[in-house]
């Protein structure tokens, strides 16, 4: 079971919210819209996909890590690198 299970829909509301503003921007394009209101669109969905990602990184950790360091002390080092790993892509995205 992943550890966002019990905020799934949650989730998925705000990458659907997500997709719609990139819609909108690729419209903006289309439409000639002066660049900085483009950027400042790209800023925005930028910040709302970091947002969902800091949540995932929160859940994988509050649940799957803390499980399996309950598990055993291997299991948790493994999740715990993972973890860093999966952290350190959204520190250099």
């Amino acid at each position: 079971m992943a550890g966002y299970s019990g905020t799934k829909e949650d989730y998925a509301r705000r990458l659907r919210r997500i997709e719609g503003q990139v819609r909108g921007i690729a419209r903006m394009v289309d439409e000639d819209t002066y660049c900085i209101d483009v950027l400042t669109q790209i800023s925005a969905v930028t910040k709302a996909l970091q947002a969902v990602g800091i949540g995932l990184v929160e859940d994988h950790l509050g649940h799957c890590v803390v499980d399996a360091a309950r598990s055993s002390h291997e299991e948790g080092a493994e999740k715990v690198r993972e973890a860093s790993e999966a952290i350190a892509r959204l520190v250099r995205s």
